[in-house]
Formats: C-alpha cells, sequence, structure tokens
C-alpha cells in the first residue's frame, strides 16, 4: 500500500492536534513519530516534512500551541470581572487544571522552551503567562488588594507555589487528596500572604 499524497486542507494544525492527543494519550513525547502522525492524518510523510523538518521542531511547535492554549484559559480567568481575589484564584486554578489534564504536553512545553533552537514565537509565548500574572498583581497593588513590593517578586512567588501543587499533583505525590482542593489551599495562602 503506498502512502497517500499531500491533499490535506490544513495539514500543519491536524499534525499538531495529532500530535497533541498522542502525547497526552501516550503520556510522553517520546511516542511521537512524523511518518506516524503523517499516517494518522492520511499524508504521505513527504507532505508533512514540509510543516516540520524533523522531531525538534514539531515539539517546538507543540510547545507553543501549548502554552498559547495555557495562554488563553489564564488570560480568561485573569481578566474576568471580579475582584482580585478571585481572578488570583481562578488563574491558579486554570493553571493547575492544564496541568493535570495535559501533564505530558506541560513537560513538552517547559523542555521545549529551553531547548538551544527554540523558536522565537515559543520564547514569546512561554512568557505571556508570567506577564499577565505581573499585571494581576499589579492591578491587585492599584486596589489596595495587594501590599507593596515588586509585582515581579510577588508574581514568582506565586507561580513556584502554584506549578509546585500542579507537579505534585501530575505526579500523583497529594496522597489522594483532590487536586482542586490542594490547589485552593495554596492559592488561599499564597492569596493571603499577598494582602496587605
Amino acid at each position: 500500500m503506498t502512502e497517500r499524497t499531500y491533499h490535506h486542507g490544513n495539514l500543519r494544525s491536524a499534525l499538531l492536534q495529532r500530535a497533541w492527543d498522542v502525547v497526552d494519550e501516550e503520556g510522553a513525547a517520546d511516542a511521537l513519530s512524523l511518518r506516524q502522525l503523517a499516517r494518522d492524518v492520511g499524508v504521505s510523510h513527504g507532505a508533512s516534512a514540509r510543516h516540520f523538518r524533523d522531531k525538534a521542531a514539531l515539539l517546538d511547535a507543540l510547545a507553543a500551541l501549548g502554552f498559547a492554549r495555557m495562554n488563553a484559559a489564564l488570560t480568561d480567568a485573569s481578566t474576568r470581572p471580579g475582584p482580585f481575589s478571585e481572578r488570583f484564584a481562578a488563574a491558579g486554578r486554570a493553571y493547575v487544571g492544564f496541568a493535570v489534564s495535559h501533564p505530558a504536553v506541560l513537560a513538552v512545553m517547559y523542555s521545549a522552551k529551553h531547548h538551544p533552537q527554540a523558536s522565537e514565537e515559543l520564547r514569546t509565548l512561554s512568557h505571556i503567562g508570567m506577564t499577565g500574572l505581573v499585571s494581576l498583581v499589579a492591578e491587585g497593588q492599584e486596589a489596595g488588594d495587594v501590599r507593596a513590593g515588586p509585582p515581579e517578586l510577588h508574581a514568582l512567588v506565586a507561580f513556584a507555589s502554584v506549578h509546585g501543587v500542579a507537579t505534585l499533583a501530575t505526579d500523583d505525590l497529594l496522597n489522594g487528596v483532590p487536586w482542586e482542593t490542594a490547589a485552593d489551599a495554596v492559592i488561599d495562602f499564597v492569596r493571603s500572604g499577598l494582602m496587605p
């Protein structure tokens, strides 16, 4: 049986979505093969090579997609109407929820962004979440809901705490405590520490 030739409407998106699904299902990027992805979406390997020169390029694009999707969830949570405390909690839960739903994709995201040949798009997307958190903290300070101090440092402490609980949840180290309960407790603790 010969491979089918390129005829796909939006092949790049189809390959990326299939890569996302494979990483999600298999739990690691090791399961990815450009040749198999091409077969899965019904095109030749040569057609897929027009979009991704190698697996590293695919992982870079997958990481960029991950950051774009995570950033959208964080932005939605942190910019909704409401007081700082609600938006801060929603953003923290959005981050942990994304991590728990897509732990292997998150691992690809953080690994790929530190690759020496990471694309400029990936580097840019990987900083948007922290920039948004700094802005949220600064808004909280302006509203009198967050104590004085460098918003960048406050945001870093908040991120470290929430990322920590996300890591514990994805590594199954919460000793049976539901991730939502653990996340809420950590977020509430950090929020209390940020109060004036």
